[in-house]
């Protein structure tokens, strides 16, 4: 596992695929406690990285809307609050 690339500049991809390794690493139970414990602190930060970019990504998907005739006539948020 490479610690060394920023976590803010991975993609979502690279970003789970490291928080799956750091999952597996410490489920088998033979990481060194200090290890460990750096393990769990990148890997809380992977998972709020994942977090904000499928947030941003959420926040980007729309639906159409589609007037009387079902024609496109625009588009809104996908789930407004």
């Amino acid at each position: 596992m490479s610690d060394e690339q920023k976590i803010e500049d991975m993609s979502f991809e690279q970003a789970l695929e490291q928080l799956e390794s750091i999952v597996e690493s410490l489920e088998q139970g033979n990481v060194p406690l200090d290890k460990s414990i750096s393990h769990y602190e990148r890997g809380e930060a992977l998972r709020n990285h994942c977090r904000k970019l499928l947030q941003a990504a959420e926040d980007k998907v729309e639906k159409i809307r589609l007037d009387s005739s079902g024609n496109p006539s625009g588009t809104e948020p996908l789930d407004p609050q």
